[in-house]
């Protein structure tokens, strides 16, 4: 189960991940439960993404809302 600020990173990750501060408690959690990513870039950037389990968890969660 997510937190509701687990959840809303997840949601920003999905709609806006440059927005995302990288040193959140929430985005580990959600780096270790394997709902997003981070990527790197070959400029040496990073941009995080929604793992396919994000994706459904998200889509799972908007049903149920």
């Amino acid at each position: 189960m997510l937190s509701p600020h687990e959840f809303a990173t997840l949601l920003l990750v999905k709609d806006a991940p440059q927005q995302v501060e990288m040193n959140r408690d929430e985005l580990d959690a959600l780096l270790e439960r394997q709902l997003v990513l981070l990527e790197r870039l070959a400029s040496g950037a990073q941009l995080l993404k929604l793992t396919e389990i994000g994706q459904r968890a998200v889509k799972a969660m908007r049903r149920a809302s």
